[in-house]
């Protein structure tokens, strides 16, 4: 299942965009994650350093 950021949570750092390896995420107010693209590796949740990223 793709991973869906917490927009309330997100600080638009961009360490996410930088470590998914399909790039499936984007970054404009907050990050957003094409979940058509995801591949569910789990990278962005992990680069994540307010905890933004769940499962969805």
């Amino acid at each position: 299942m793709p991973r869906k950021v917490n927009e309330s949570s997100c600080i638009a750092c961009g360490a996410c965009v930088n470590e998914c390896p399909v790039g499936a995420i984007t970054l404009e107010d907050v990050s957003h994650i094409d979940p058509n693209v995801c591949i569910d590796c789990g990278a962005c949740q992990a680069a994540c350093p307010v905890g933004a990223i769940d499962e969805e």
